[in-house]
């Protein structure tokens, strides 16, 4: 199957002037470079159609759209397709629709809006902390997320998990940009990824033997609609619990506002801490997402199946709040068991992260219908996981419905 739009001169940036799509592969899930392209590939089991949408870096005007054929782009409940002469460089997303959609208030398809991929291993549209820019959704309430391509090669020398035995362990949390934010802290560059490496030999001094990072997941800091009372002043989500890609570092952390820098930068910050002898922990958030309640912006997961992701009443379509955030992940189905699990091995492999801290983990042991499940399978899975099962894992038991 070949397509020849003609393409933008901006286009020519980022892909060969000759190129063609055809079938690709369903796994993995998110993206892969292979010789010549890159397979696209998320999974839908509701939609009736799913395009994927390109964008120049920074542009919010794609400059190509594919839409996938479901007797030839899709296998099972994936959609996928392999982009010949496409290289990096690109942002991207998908549009996701389902017709006739005769259940509006279950599924939540909107093709008008460009959805962030859940697999994406960085985002671009968060690089500056605090922005709210014209273009992005509602008025600047909500940003406008982008999927990136990123390459994952990196020098990690020598480096391996260091495996100081629990009894042993000393942690310091932290936010990776309170920590060094302030002049006080005297460091090149505040608030960031290498902020914290110039501060390794105090962390040393201290005693600790390993950092836990308050959520360094892409998360958007501008959602929150509360205000200063003294001011009037918008205030802002500075926690992190709200996330938006589970796979990707959060942008505005690292001090080279060059998409996809995020990574390489993390990817820094836990090589330096591993020759210093500290370990690095991970809170992470897999309870809900930034999407909220029925009133909250459709970033990802909502409009690419809702009734799969999230925890809902099936009569009303309202979301189960179990988080106190406004939705809840629904953990135990299985696509979202195995997404968990991808993410967290993608972490622990390819990030080299030595541990995790489960937020509100009692979720995680909630079934497909909100009960309290005897064995969940996804606890189950990450305590016998190969790769898992041998890091720290520290969880939050509790939930915001009494779940203890």
């Amino acid at each position: 199957m070949r397509q020849s739009p003609t393409p933008s001169t901006d286009f020519l940036d980022i892909v060969d002037q000759d190129f063609e799509i055809s079938r690709g592969c369903p796994l993995p899930l998110g993206t892969i470079r292979k010789p010549g392209g890159i397979n696209f590939a998320i999974f839908s089991r509701h939609a009736t159609s799913v395009t994927l949408v390109l964008f120049n870096p920074g542009s919010n005007t794609p400059v190509a759209e594919f839409p996938f054929d479901p007797r030839f782009n899709r296998t099972g409940e994936v959609w996928h397709a392999f982009i010949r002469g496409l290289t990096g460089g690109i942002e991207y997303g998908y549009r996701v629709d389902r017709q006739p959609n005769d259940a509006l208030h279950i599924h939540r398809f909107d093709p008008s809006i460009v959805l962030a991929d859940p697999y994406a291993r960085a985002h671009s549209g968060g690089e500056t902390w605090g922005e709210r820019r014209s273009g992005d959704v509602n008025k600047g309430q909500y940003r406008s997320w982008r999927s990136l391509i990123v390459d994952d090669s990196f020098d990690w020398g020598f480096d391996q998990p260091l495996n100081i035995p629990l009894a042993e362990t000393i942690i310091y949390e932290l936010h990776v940009r309170g920590f060094t934010q302030h002049e006080s802290s005297k460091v090149s560059n505040p608030g960031t990824y290498d902020g914290l490496i110039e501060k390794i030999p105090y962390l040393k001094e201290l005693g600790v033997t390993a950092v836990e990072l308050l959520p360094i997941n892409e998360f958007s800091e501008i959602d929150c609609i509360k205000t200063n009372p003294a001011t009037g002043e918008r205030l802002l989500n500075y926690w992190g619990y709200h996330s938006v890609g589970f796979f990707a570092p959060k942008a505005s952390l690292a001090f080279n506002r060059t998409a996809g820098s995020q990574v390489t930068e993390f990817k820094t910050l836990v090589k330096s801490l591993h020759e210093a002898g500290l370990e690095i922990i991970l809170d992470v958030v897999f309870n809900h997402t930034a999407e909220g309640d029925e009133r909250g912006p459709t970033i990802s997961f909502r409009g690419i199946d809702n009734a799969v992701y999230y925890l809902l009443d099936p009569e009303t379509g309202q979301y189960h709040n179990y988080s106190g955030c406004g939705n809840t992940l629904n953990c135990n189905h299985p696509v979202v068991r195995d997404m968990i699990l991808d993410c967290l091995r993608y972490w622990v492999m390819e990030m080299h992260v030595d541990g995790f801290r489960f937020d509100l983990a009692s979720i995680l042991g909630r079934g497909q219908d909100g009960s309290v499940l005897a064995n969940p399978p996804l606890l189950e899975r990450i305590a016998a996981d190969p790769i898992l099962g041998n890091t720290k894992l520290i969880a939050e038991a509790w939930d915001a419905a009494g779940l203890y």
